[in-house]
This record gives C-alpha cells, structure tokens and sequence, in this order.
C-alpha cells in the first residue's frame, strides 16, 4: 500500500516554503525525470541536520503539474542494500540518486558512504515502477580509491545508438570517469577515456537536444557561496568537450545552487532544471542546515548556448505531460 502525502504539510513542518512555490521541499542532488505521464523528482532526503548531508533511505516525490507534489513511500532502506557493511566502516549513509527507465525497468543508481577512511562506493537498484520498491543488485557497482571518489552517479543512454553511460565521479578528485554499461544496466562492459573539463567538481549530468551533447556538472564547495552548474557540449556523449561557463550562480537570496538535472516536456519542448539550494543571503561557508530543491526553466539561444539561469521564489511554470499509462517498465 503507497501512502503519499502532501509535501506543502510536510514542508510546513520541516520549516520549508509551501509546496506550490520554489523551493519545494527539503533535499538535495534532485535527479528528474518524466514518465508515465507525471514528474518524479528523487533527491538526497536528509531532511534534519543531525543527519548530516546522507541519508538512510530514499523517496520519490511525483506532480502531474510541477506545482503540486506528493512523496512516496520509501523506496529504498539503508538497510536493505546487503553489502553495504563490507567495507567495514561503522557508519554509513545513502546520497545522489539518479533514475534511469530500460529494459522494461526502472534502474535507481547511488552513492554510498563514507569517503573516509573506506573509499566510496556506487550501487544500482531495480523496480517494476518509478515509485518502487526497489531491489538491490546484491554488489557494488563501482568502488572508489587512489583518488577517485565513487559519487553522483548518472546513467544516459543514447538515443542515437542505444548505448547506456555511467558518468561518475568528482568531489576532492574533480575526477570524471565515464562507462559503457552492459545490457543489463547492472555492471560495467568497459571504461570509455574521457577528459574531465574545466572547473568539474561533482554532479555530472548529460542532456542531448538537437544533436548536441550537453555535460553540465557542479564547480565550487557544496556548503558555500562558489557552489555554481557549467557545462560543456560536445558531438557524442562522450567528448570532445568544449567549455561554455556557468549557468547557474549564487545571488543576493539563494546561495550555492548545484547537483542538478535537466528534463524536458516532450510535448511542449520546454525544458527545466531542478536544483538545490541554501535559502540565505551571501556569506561565507561552510553554510550550516538544509538545503531545498528548486525547479525552473531552461532557455536556449538560437545557436544552442543554455542562458544563465534566474532562481526564482515564485511557483514553477504549471506544466502538464502528454497522458501515458505506467504498466510495468513503461515510460
């Protein structure tokens, strides 16, 4: 049995704005995406700062309209992921999901920490739905070390040649590695060579539109003001990127916006980011708290450069997706 709830009472309890305006709810590192007809947004929940900035289970959060969300049950438990203890680390916590729908499934790929003194590591789950539940692979997909930092993981899959990308990586490394998956979306076929671009940090994401491959990414400190989304573009999915510069910046009422995800509304052709963000005035990190997710449009000039991004308070532009049914694995 599924038990949404309405994130405006949620919110109102966890000290966040109402759910019809931005920021939405209390998370971070927001994947979207759009599928059987509505939009689903899955973040880090770590809804109280005692947490820390992990969590120890996931949900969804879903809107038939980008103005009024429900939150799902629990997707995915700590708990529940079987070789999460092997490291033999005491504590551990779950961060930066990222949904991927193939093969008649849907893939939920994650981070698992700590990044210290056990490196860090990436797990992939699956489910017959987007809302759940969702079942362990039973391993690691990746696992960090000798300066690489096994975090944000995104998988793309290309629409040209049907080939699945895992892009992973950054943090303390600023290292992005890139992967061909196997069919199965569960392991690993090769590592594809990629060069990482200027200013990377953390949080790859990979977009297509027109024929043009676009590698935005998070630059700067998680937990301060320098914390920004760049990007590059390139002919493939995996390079040669050239540089573009930022597209998301701090102003005088949100501060270091990142770790986002690009989606578009097949039918309208508008396209929307979702972000998060520290809702406070300019000052130096490291911030202390929570940080909110936020959504607004993404605007393209004519020769396919992505126009800086204006934070906004107010709610998102209302936008309905074409109707779809979401029998299983059906997007």
């Amino acid at each position: 049995m599924r038990l949404p709830f309405l994130i405006a009472a949620a919110a109102a309890l966890a000290g966040a704005a109402p759910a019809t305006r931005n920021p939405l709810f209390v998370g971070a590192d927001p994947d979207m995406v759009a599928l059987c007809g509505q939009w689903w947004v899955y973040p880090t929940n770590a809804v109280d700062p005692k947490d820390g900035f992990a969590a120890n289970r996931f949900y969804a959060y879903q809107s038939t309209d980008l103005r009024h969300w429900t939150r799902s049950a629990s997707l995915l438990e700590m708990v529940d992921v079987p070789w999460i203890a092997s490291d033999g680390a005491r504590n551990h916590g779950l961060w930066a999901p990222s949904l991927t729908a193939a093969n008649g499934h849907y893939y939920l790929y994650y981070a698992v920490g700590p990044q210290n003194p056990t490196p860090s590591r990436l797990g992939v789950a699956v489910a017959d739905r987007p809302d759940g539940p969702f079942r362990d692979s039973g391993k690691p997909l990746l696992t960090g070390g000798n300066g690489f930092e096994a975090i944000d993981p995104m998988v793309f899959v290309d629409p040209k040649s049907g080939i699945p990308y895992l892009y992973a990586g950054g943090s303390a490394g600023a290292t992005l590695r890139v992967f061909e998956m196997k069919p199965n979306m569960t392991e690993i076929a090769r590592e594809i060579p990629v060069e990482t671009p200027p200013n990377f940090t953390e949080g790859a994401f990979l977009h297509v539109r027109n024929s043009i491959y676009y590698l935005s990414y998070s630059h700067g400190h998680f937990d301060g003001p320098d914390y920004s989304v760049h990007y590059a573009t390139a002919p493939g999915p995996t390079g040669p990127w050239t540089y573009r510069g930022a597209i998301l910046q701090s102003d005088a009422r949100h501060q270091g916006p990142g770790h986002h995800a690009f989606v578009e509304n097949p039918q309208t052709k508008q396209w929307f980011i979702a972000y998060h963000r520290w809702e406070r005035g300019p000052g130096a990190g490291p911030y202390r708290g929570t940080r909110q997710v936020a959504i607004d449009a993404i605007h393209y000039a004519r020769d396919g450069r992505i126009l800086p991004v204006r934070m906004t308070d107010a709610p998102p532009a209302a936008s309905r997706l074409p109707a779809s049914t979401c029998e299983k694995g059906s997007p």
